[in-house]
């Protein structure tokens, strides 16, 4: 029997989950295949993954799908990535779009070529009214490229005599990040065994649960998934707290992370 979805506002099921998709080379490599075909079965543990998210009703999905460091790779496999992307959106769009799926991308998108940037901008404008799960894919991304580009708008305001320096907040740096609109992600998940961050998210990371699988991407399924989630349930996120303040916020239906009702 299926196991029920668990209530999205039950503190311990995570809104928002960002993954570092590591492993598809290593995965084929052990199947004395070509890492294309790697990079193909990745394709579909990320249907997978998605399907999981939308059964738990997870309010939000980050993969990592291409750093700004992947470009030092074999321009051969380089370009292999390129297309995928693009037959990936050609393909997939629709059935997002039908499931109510928000896509959008993030990073750096001028390194692109001009039919793949029009193909993620049509797959944007196609789902921008999905509330289903807000799905973002992170290419030709890094958290420092993220944090400058934050800087130099401010900069750049600061310099126009739109904004004080001393006004510069927290709040108003997290503004110009590229997930500003979103929580910040409860569980990071990495596959493949290795345990770093990798220039990923590395302001929106700093509270998050880490978790590390050892399962090399295309063979992360619902069920490695859940292995994830079941460990992020044994946590007990403080957040400067006390374990008995946090307990005591749980007992009265409270956010330990903010402190208000729920």
């Amino acid at each position: 029997m299926e196991k029920p979805a668990v209530p999205i506002d039950d503190y311990r099921m995570p809104r928002h989950i960002a993954i570092v998709m590591d492993g598809n080379g290593r995965w084929a490599k052990k199947r004395f295949l070509p890492r294309t075909a790697g990079h193909r079965a990745g394709v579909a543990a990320v249907r997978k993954v998605i399907e999981c998210c939308l059964k738990r009703r997870i309010e939000a999905l980050t993969l990592f799908a291409f750093s700004s460091e992947n470009w030092r790779r074999p321009p051969q496999e380089v370009s292999l990535l390129m297309e995928l992307f693009l037959t990936t959106l050609e393909r997939e769009t629709e059935k997002l779009n039908e499931n109510g799926v928000r896509l959008r991308v993030i990073g750096d998108r001028a390194a692109f070529a001009p039919v793949l940037q029009e193909k993620i901008s049509a797959a944007e404008r196609l789902t921008s009214e999905n509330s289903q799960l807000n799905l973002t894919i992170a290419a030709n991304y890094g958290g420092r490229w993220d944090i400058l580009q934050a800087a130099r708008v401010l900069a750049e305001r600061v310099a126009q005599g739109d904004l004080c320096p001393e006004d510069i907040s927290t709040g108003v740096f997290e503004s110009e990040l590229a997930l500003a609109d979103l929580p910040e992600p409860d569980l990071f998940i990495r596959t493949g065994g290795e345990q770093r961050i990798s220039n990923f998210l590395l302001w929106q990371l700093a509270y998050t649960e880490l978790y590390f699988s050892p399962a090399l991407w295309p063979d992360f399924d619902d069920q490695a998934l859940e292995l994830a989630l079941n460990d992020y349930a044994s946590r007990q996120r403080r957040f400067g707290y006390t374990s008995e303040q946090v307990e005591d916020l749980v007992s009265e239906n409270a956010c330990p992370k903010t402190g208000e009702s729920r």
